[in-house]
Protein backbone atom coordinates (compact mmCIF):
# COMPACT_ATOMS: atom_id res chain seq x y z
CA UNK A 1 0.00 0.00 0.00
CA UNK A 2 2.72 2.72 0.77
CA UNK A 3 4.13 1.83 -2.69
CA UNK A 4 1.03 2.58 -4.30
CA UNK A 5 0.93 5.74 -1.92
CA UNK A 6 3.45 7.01 -3.44
CA UNK A 7 2.95 6.30 -6.64
CA UNK A 8 -0.02 8.53 -7.06
CA UNK A 9 1.74 11.43 -4.99
CA UNK A 10 4.60 10.70 -8.33
CA UNK A 11 1.65 11.19 -10.45
CA UNK A 12 0.16 14.69 -9.99
CA UNK A 13 3.81 15.75 -9.70
CA UNK A 14 4.66 18.55 -12.24
CA UNK A 15 6.84 18.62 -15.32
CA UNK A 16 8.58 21.80 -14.00
CA UNK A 17 9.65 19.51 -10.90
CA UNK A 18 12.05 17.12 -12.70
CA UNK A 19 12.71 19.82 -16.07
CA UNK A 20 15.79 21.97 -16.00
CA UNK A 21 13.58 25.25 -14.76
CA UNK A 22 15.74 26.16 -11.73
CA UNK A 23 12.97 28.22 -9.38
CA UNK A 24 11.56 27.14 -5.84
CA UNK A 25 9.51 24.76 -7.50
CA UNK A 26 11.77 22.27 -6.78
CA UNK A 27 13.34 23.71 -3.02
CA UNK A 28 10.89 20.71 -1.18
CA UNK A 29 13.75 18.04 -2.50
CA UNK A 30 16.18 20.00 -0.15
CA UNK A 31 14.11 20.29 2.83
CA UNK A 32 13.58 16.38 3.25
CA UNK A 33 14.68 15.15 6.77
CA UNK A 34 15.64 16.96 10.08
CA UNK A 35 17.71 18.93 8.37
CA UNK A 36 16.87 21.56 6.13
CA UNK A 37 19.52 20.59 3.24
CA UNK A 38 19.43 16.59 4.03
CA UNK A 39 17.63 16.50 0.53
CA UNK A 40 20.59 18.57 -1.64
CA UNK A 41 23.26 17.49 0.17
CA UNK A 42 23.00 13.64 -1.03
CA UNK A 43 22.40 15.26 -4.40
CA UNK A 44 25.99 17.05 -3.78
CA UNK A 45 27.12 13.73 -2.83
CA UNK A 46 26.71 12.08 -5.84
CA UNK A 47 29.86 11.00 -7.28
CA UNK A 48 31.34 12.88 -10.77
CA UNK A 49 31.91 10.90 -13.51
CA UNK A 50 34.37 11.83 -16.24
CA UNK A 51 31.24 12.63 -19.09
CA UNK A 52 34.09 13.04 -22.11
CA UNK A 53 35.10 9.26 -21.55
CA UNK A 54 33.46 5.80 -22.39
CA UNK A 55 31.01 4.76 -21.82
CA UNK A 56 29.45 7.63 -20.06
CA UNK A 57 29.72 10.09 -23.32
CA UNK A 58 26.85 7.91 -24.33
CA UNK A 59 24.60 9.94 -21.78
CA UNK A 60 23.71 13.89 -22.14
CA UNK A 61 22.45 16.86 -22.46
CA UNK A 62 18.98 17.62 -23.98
CA UNK A 63 18.99 21.09 -24.22
CA UNK A 64 16.15 23.22 -25.08
CA UNK A 65 16.13 26.75 -25.91
CA UNK A 66 13.41 29.71 -27.19
CA UNK A 67 12.08 32.99 -26.25
CA UNK A 68 10.49 31.98 -23.64
CA UNK A 69 12.19 28.61 -22.29
CA UNK A 70 15.66 27.56 -21.44
CA UNK A 71 16.29 24.44 -19.61
CA UNK A 72 17.45 21.07 -19.94
CA UNK A 73 16.76 17.26 -18.67
CA UNK A 74 18.98 14.38 -19.16
CA UNK A 75 19.24 11.75 -22.42
CA UNK A 76 21.07 8.21 -23.38
CA UNK A 77 22.03 7.23 -26.56
CA UNK A 78 20.31 3.47 -26.89
CA UNK A 79 21.84 3.73 -30.60
CA UNK A 80 23.40 5.50 -33.52
CA UNK A 81 20.37 7.85 -33.47
CA UNK A 82 18.44 7.30 -31.01
CA UNK A 83 18.03 9.07 -27.49
CA UNK A 84 16.00 8.29 -24.63
CA UNK A 85 14.73 10.75 -22.27
CA UNK A 86 11.08 11.86 -20.66
CA UNK A 87 8.13 12.80 -22.48
CA UNK A 88 7.19 15.66 -20.27
CA UNK A 89 10.89 17.21 -21.28
CA UNK A 90 9.26 18.05 -24.45
CA UNK A 91 5.88 19.65 -23.47
CA UNK A 92 5.92 23.59 -22.42
CA UNK A 93 4.03 23.77 -19.98
CA UNK A 94 3.74 27.57 -19.77
CA UNK A 95 2.41 27.78 -23.39
CA UNK A 96 0.69 24.31 -23.65
CA UNK A 97 2.41 22.96 -27.15
CA UNK A 98 5.23 20.34 -27.27
CA UNK A 99 8.52 21.97 -27.97
CA UNK A 100 9.54 21.83 -32.08
CA UNK A 101 12.38 19.35 -32.93
CA UNK A 102 14.47 22.04 -34.55
CA UNK A 103 14.15 23.81 -30.73
CA UNK A 104 16.25 20.48 -29.17
CA UNK A 105 19.98 19.76 -29.34
CA UNK A 106 21.52 16.77 -27.51
CA UNK A 107 25.13 17.07 -26.43
CA UNK A 108 26.54 14.04 -25.70
CA UNK A 109 29.28 13.95 -23.09
CA UNK A 110 28.80 17.34 -22.09
CA UNK A 111 30.51 18.67 -19.48
CA UNK A 112 31.25 22.26 -17.98
CA UNK A 113 30.33 23.70 -21.04
CA UNK A 114 31.72 21.60 -23.59
CA UNK A 115 30.68 18.21 -25.21
CA UNK A 116 32.31 15.11 -26.86
CA UNK A 117 29.67 15.66 -29.74
CA UNK A 118 26.41 17.40 -30.34
CA UNK A 119 23.15 17.10 -33.09
CA UNK A 120 20.25 18.64 -33.79
CA UNK A 121 16.88 16.72 -33.49
CA UNK A 122 15.29 15.28 -36.52
CA UNK A 123 12.45 14.35 -35.04
CA UNK A 124 10.74 12.83 -31.76
CA UNK A 125 7.86 10.20 -30.67
CA UNK A 126 5.81 9.47 -27.77
CA UNK A 127 3.67 6.74 -27.05
CA UNK A 128 0.55 6.52 -29.40
CA UNK A 129 -1.94 7.55 -26.34
CA UNK A 130 0.83 10.90 -25.68
CA UNK A 131 0.17 13.75 -26.91
CA UNK A 132 -3.70 13.50 -27.92
CA UNK A 133 -5.30 16.80 -29.32
CA UNK A 134 -1.84 18.75 -28.79
CA UNK A 135 -1.99 17.84 -24.99
CA UNK A 136 0.32 16.37 -22.22
CA UNK A 137 -1.21 13.17 -21.07
CA UNK A 138 0.33 12.63 -17.34
CA UNK A 139 -0.55 9.16 -16.95
CA UNK A 140 2.78 7.97 -15.54
CA UNK A 141 3.02 4.93 -18.30
CA UNK A 142 2.83 7.75 -21.02
CA UNK A 143 6.06 9.63 -20.12
CA UNK A 144 8.83 8.59 -22.48
CA UNK A 145 9.92 9.96 -25.88
CA UNK A 146 12.61 8.41 -28.24
CA UNK A 147 14.84 10.92 -29.93
CA UNK A 148 15.63 10.70 -33.67
CA UNK A 149 19.15 12.33 -34.02
CA UNK A 150 19.87 14.33 -37.07
CA UNK A 151 23.39 13.27 -36.82
CA UNK A 152 24.69 9.17 -36.10
CA UNK A 153 26.37 10.47 -33.32
CA UNK A 154 26.43 6.72 -31.67
CA UNK A 155 28.82 6.25 -34.34
CA UNK A 156 31.02 8.68 -32.38
CA UNK A 157 30.79 8.13 -28.88
CA UNK A 158 28.95 4.16 -28.92
CA UNK A 159 25.56 3.61 -27.03
CA UNK A 160 24.53 1.61 -24.02
CA UNK A 161 22.45 -1.61 -24.35
CA UNK A 162 19.16 -2.30 -22.83
CA UNK A 163 19.04 -4.58 -19.77
CA UNK A 164 16.04 -6.44 -17.86
CA UNK A 165 15.71 -5.33 -14.37
CA UNK A 166 17.04 -8.32 -12.65
CA UNK A 167 18.17 -7.43 -9.65
CA UNK A 168 21.68 -5.86 -10.23
CA UNK A 169 23.05 -3.33 -8.80
CA UNK A 170 21.40 -0.15 -10.48
CA UNK A 171 22.25 3.66 -10.23
CA UNK A 172 21.20 7.02 -11.73
CA UNK A 173 23.39 9.26 -14.01
CA UNK A 174 22.43 12.11 -14.44
CA UNK A 175 22.54 16.48 -15.08
CA UNK A 176 20.59 17.44 -11.60
CA UNK A 177 19.63 21.20 -11.31
CA UNK A 178 22.13 21.48 -8.04
CA UNK A 179 24.66 20.56 -10.74
CA UNK A 180 23.34 20.89 -14.08
CA UNK A 181 26.92 21.37 -15.92
CA UNK A 182 28.80 17.86 -14.74
CA UNK A 183 27.66 14.12 -15.38
CA UNK A 184 27.40 13.02 -12.07
CA UNK A 185 25.83 9.33 -10.39
CA UNK A 186 24.20 8.59 -7.76
CA UNK A 187 24.90 5.17 -5.93
CA UNK A 188 22.63 1.95 -5.59
CA UNK A 189 19.10 3.07 -6.34
CA UNK A 190 17.38 -0.64 -6.19
CA UNK A 191 13.92 -0.20 -7.69
CA UNK A 192 11.07 -2.03 -7.24
CA UNK A 193 7.95 -2.74 -9.70
CA UNK A 194 5.11 -1.53 -8.93
CA UNK A 195 2.88 -1.66 -12.37
CA UNK A 196 3.59 -3.27 -15.62
CA UNK A 197 6.34 -0.90 -17.00
CA UNK A 198 6.31 1.37 -13.69
CA UNK A 199 9.32 1.04 -10.80
CA UNK A 200 9.52 3.03 -7.96
CA UNK A 201 12.94 4.18 -5.86
CA UNK A 202 14.56 6.39 -3.25
CA UNK A 203 16.81 7.97 -5.16
CA UNK A 204 19.14 11.64 -4.43
CA UNK A 205 17.61 12.77 -8.27
CA UNK A 206 16.02 15.91 -9.42
CA UNK A 207 14.96 18.27 -12.20
CA UNK A 208 17.35 17.91 -14.78
CA UNK A 209 18.21 14.28 -13.85
CA UNK A 210 14.49 13.57 -15.61
CA UNK A 211 15.00 11.19 -18.88
CA UNK A 212 18.28 10.37 -17.40
CA UNK A 213 18.91 6.46 -17.49
CA UNK A 214 18.48 3.93 -14.42
CA UNK A 215 21.84 2.00 -15.51
CA UNK A 216 22.09 -1.88 -14.10
CA UNK A 217 25.93 -2.01 -13.26
CA UNK A 218 26.55 -5.29 -15.25
CA UNK A 219 30.10 -6.70 -15.64
CA UNK A 220 30.30 -5.99 -19.16
CA UNK A 221 29.02 -1.86 -18.04
CA UNK A 222 25.92 0.25 -17.70
CA UNK A 223 23.41 -1.29 -19.34
CA UNK A 224 19.84 1.05 -19.48
CA UNK A 225 17.01 -0.60 -17.71
CA UNK A 226 14.45 2.63 -17.70
CA UNK A 227 14.47 6.31 -17.38
CA UNK A 228 13.33 9.09 -14.81
CA UNK A 229 10.27 10.46 -14.85
CA UNK A 230 8.94 12.18 -11.61
CA UNK A 231 10.30 12.44 -8.24
CA UNK A 232 8.80 13.57 -5.23
CA UNK A 233 9.75 14.29 -1.95
CA UNK A 234 8.78 12.40 0.80
CA UNK A 235 10.20 11.75 4.72
CA UNK A 236 11.83 8.43 3.20
CA UNK A 237 14.31 10.91 0.42
CA UNK A 238 13.70 11.49 -2.77
CA UNK A 239 11.02 9.08 -4.19
CA UNK A 240 11.95 8.55 -8.20
CA UNK A 241 9.32 7.03 -10.41
CA UNK A 242 11.24 5.32 -13.57
CA UNK A 243 9.69 4.04 -16.74
CA UNK A 244 10.74 0.50 -17.85
CA UNK A 245 12.82 0.53 -21.38
CA UNK A 246 10.33 -2.98 -22.12
CA UNK A 247 7.69 -0.74 -23.18
CA UNK A 248 9.28 1.88 -25.76
CA UNK A 249 8.98 -0.09 -28.99
CA UNK A 250 12.59 -0.60 -29.18
CA UNK A 251 13.06 -4.28 -30.17
CA UNK A 252 11.33 -3.21 -33.28
CA UNK A 253 14.05 -0.87 -34.26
Amino acid sequence: MRWLILGAALLWTQPALSQGVFSENWSSICTLGTKSADGCDAIRAREILDADTAPWYAIGRINFASRDQRSHCTGVLVSDRLVLTAAHCLYNAQRKRWIPPASIRFAAGYQRGKAVAVSAVRDYRTHPEQGVEGAFASRAELDWAILELSEPLGQIVGFLPLAEPDGATTFVAGYPGLRPHVLSRTDDCRAQTVAEGVLLSVCPVMMGDSGAPLLADTQTGPQVVAILSSVAATPDGVTALFLSVDGFGLDAE
